[in-house]
């Protein structure tokens, strides 16, 4: 189908749908299409434009898929996050003491999710000690 905007002799502006351009031109040549507002026969339609793909659109269409694969990494890491917390003991503030002792054979080796400060967090790295944050992701209630 093909929508045209066509108007008639009296100035009236109007929509039309029409399986092709020739159907339109078969039609107006037998009356069949008039101007809803005065009923007039004498049709043409207007000039315009073609729908063509143009650079907004596609990046419309970038930002959409952008955002489906942000949501979809999103949800991976969140699953992550949750088998790390899930799979880990919480030592909250003991943090930097508990990875030392498990670093230096002094306790059982497992994992350990806490809190550091910055410079916690800094020495325990300079100590050879392998930390890493996790994230907060949008959501989050922490």
């Amino acid at each position: 189908m093909i929508k045209y905007t066509l108007s008639c002799d009296n100035g009236h502006s109007f929509d039309g749908w029409f399986s092709s351009s020739a159907d339109f031109d078969r039609q107006a040549e037998l009356g069949l299409v008039s101007c809803p507002a005065c009923g007039s026969v004498s049709v043409a339609k207007e000039l315009m434009a073609p729908s063509v793909s143009t650079s907004r659109k596609k990046d419309e269409a970038k930002v959409l898929m952008m955002d489906q694969a942000r949501k979809e990494a999103v949800a991976k890491i969140r699953e992550l996050v949750t088998a790390i917390r899930e799979n880990s003991d919480d030592v909250g503030n003991k943090f930097p003491e508990e990875a030392r002792k498990i670093h230096y054979g002094e306790a059982e080796q497992r994992g350990l999710i806490g809190k550091a400060t910055a410079d916690e967090a800094r020495e325990l790295l300079e100590e050879g000690i392998e930390i890493a944050p996790l994230p907060v992701l949008p959501g989050d209630v922490n």
